[in-house]
């Protein structure tokens, strides 16, 4: 940022300035408590969240009555309630990431099966590789351990609004090695990625506009998602391979679960595969939320793109 207030030649309104100050000043504190004690403090604010943020939990908790119409309405509220618990031991363990070390990372971090993640890297070091995620568990911690144990990723990412704040996070992935492309002017970089045989990240789970989306079915609905994985894919033959950070019961601990790569078609008519591909991508994320749906983001109006003649979902 330039002295004067402004980045990259765009100066900075005064409220974000103020939040900006207000995000250091939250990390600093989070950052200074000892890991046990900020994660039971993020919990604590995740709790207050969820019975203080009415807006944001009517959006969930619609969500959640569309993705499971046969579960109890206070079942589903149950759901919500731990992800926002999740939600807040994810803010406090993102300020701890700066004094994270690979030797610290095993008291922290295990593998649901190792020989399937190392498998998945000496794959993508021969074509490159595609992570299919999403914003799940802890998301940040996926990545940032990839850096500390070697393995730098490469994410693609939807820019805050709030510049300050979104360059003091991406300052954090930095340190790990992780490089962030901006998701409108990413596809040139993202394809020099892959074909330097590196790994991309790429969150499969929000929604997108017509323009930037294509139709798939997610959770038994029409949901417009990003068909980036599955174009990147069919035109670098790179691997596509579903990777999350699963939290643990205790909350404190967290397990890395790979998937099966998932096969591209290509039956010649490429437009059709792209679909299909990208609801291949599509399913590995809700079989992943179905396992664990109290780890997903349900605040986020997934179904807000309608296709065509259909009527709006939120109000």
């Amino acid at each position: 940022m330039a002295p004067d207030g402004t980045t990259t030649g765009r100066r900075i309104p005064l409220a974000y300035r103020l939040q900006y100050l207000l995000f250091r000043g939250a990390v600093g504190l989070f950052a200074a408590l000892p890991r046990r004690t900020a994660l039971r403090l993020g919990a604590g604010l995740g709790e207050l969240f969820y019975h203080l943020g009415r807006h944001h939990r009517r959006i969930a908790l619609f969500n959640l009555a569309i993705a499971f119409p046969e579960r109890p309405v206070r079942q589903r509220q149950r759901i919500l309630r731990t992800s926002c618990h999740n939600l807040g031991r994810m803010a406090a363990e993102f300020c701890h990431l700066p004094a994270l070390t690979a030797d610290a990372l095993p008291d922290i971090v295990s593998f649901a099966d190792r020989a399937a993640w190392e498998h998945m890297l000496a794959t993508a070091g021969q074509r490159g590789g595609i992570a299919v995620t999403a914003h799940f568990g802890n998301w940040e911690l996926l990545a940032y351990l990839h850096g500390l144990l070697g393995h730098p990723t490469t994410l693609i990412h939807r820019p805050m609004r709030n510049a300050l704040v979104d360059a003091a996070i991406n300052a954090v992935r930095w340190r790990a090695g992780t490089r962030t492309l901006a998701k409108k002017a990413a596809a040139r970089e993202a394809i020099r990625t892959l074909r330097q045989h590196g790994i991309l990240v790429i969150p499969c789970d929000q929604n997108q506009t017509r323009r930037f989306g294509v139709f798939v079915d997610f959770f038994g609905k029409p949901a417009s998602t990003t068909p980036g994985a599955a174009r990147l894919a069919m035109r670098t033959g790179s691997l596509v391979c579903p990777v999350f950070l699963v939290r643990e019961p205790d909350g404190e601990h967290h397990r890395v679960e790979v998937g099966p790569l998932i096969p591209m078609v290509d039956t010649g008519d490429r437009e059709a595969d792209v679909v299909t591909n990208t609801q291949r991508c599509s399913d590995a994320v809700e079989a992943m939320i179905r396992r664990y749906p109290e780890q997903w983001v349900w605040f986020h109006k997934r179904w807000r793109t309608r296709p065509q003649g259909e009527p709006r979902l939120y109000g």
